[in-house]
């Protein structure tokens, strides 16, 4: 089972699908800061673990909850951005230079397309991943290199205004191909222990699947 090179001791988890798959879980137990985004609290608990903080409008945490960790609620009514961001905002101005977003997708598909569409806009604060049950998503604002291994799923979103990009070890090259829709660098598959992208002036997303 392949690895992930993130290193990042705090972890922010969403009110989506929890964590069930051994790397994303081993990010959580290892964390030495969990931030919760509202309701995510109740599922953390259960797990066994507890909140550092719980970030958001509060409106679907239990009372209990509330009650009990009063002191490490970070109430937020602003409707202007979502709980997943005032988490990142928040773990920004504590001066944490890196986060791990756990539980971010899942459930409702517009919250899950929205969660990790918003992973661009944070990549300017800190280094940022989001990990789900199957691969891990990163914001990519530059050429770069990536760990992978023969076989490994891949899949490239191009997001705003559209840019060539060329790709290296990818069994479907992209020779300055222009990615004008989402699903046109979709399904991918990397032939050897690493890939690379270079672009200019580009915004994109990438997705590694795991292993199994």
């Amino acid at each position: 089972m392949n690895q992930i090179k993130f290193k990042s001791n705090v972890v922010i988890l969403c009110d989506g699908t929890f964590p069930s798959h051994p790397i994303p879980l081993s990010y959580l137990n290892n964390a030495e800061q969990i931030v919760c985004c509202d309701g995510a609290a109740d599922k953390l608990i259960e797990y066994g673990l507890s909140p550092g903080y719980i970030v958001g409008d509060m409106d679907s945490v239990s009372e209990k909850t509330k009650t009990d960790f009063a002191d490490r609620i970070i109430a937020s009514t602003d409707q202007e951005t979502n709980d997943q961001t005032k988490a990142v905002d928040f773990v920004s101005q504590k001066g944490y230079k890196s986060v791990v977003i756990l539980g971010a997708t899942g459930k409702r598909e517009d919250h899950t397309i929205g969660n990790i569409s918003l992973l661009l806009d944070y990549a300017s604060k800190l280094d940022v991943v989001s990990i789900s049950n199957s691969g891990y998503f990163q914001p990519v604002l530059k050429s770069q290199k990536f760990d992978s291994f023969k076989g490994q799923q891949v899949s490239i979103f191009s997001i705003g205004t559209p840019t060539e990009i060329t790709s290296q070890n990818l069994k479907y090259p992209l020779n300055k191909s222009t990615l004008n829709s989402w699903w046109k660098g979709t399904l991918n598959e990397c032939i050897s222990n690493t890939f690379s992208l270079e672009f200019l002036n580009g915004r994109f997303i990438v997705f590694q699947k795991f292993e199994r």
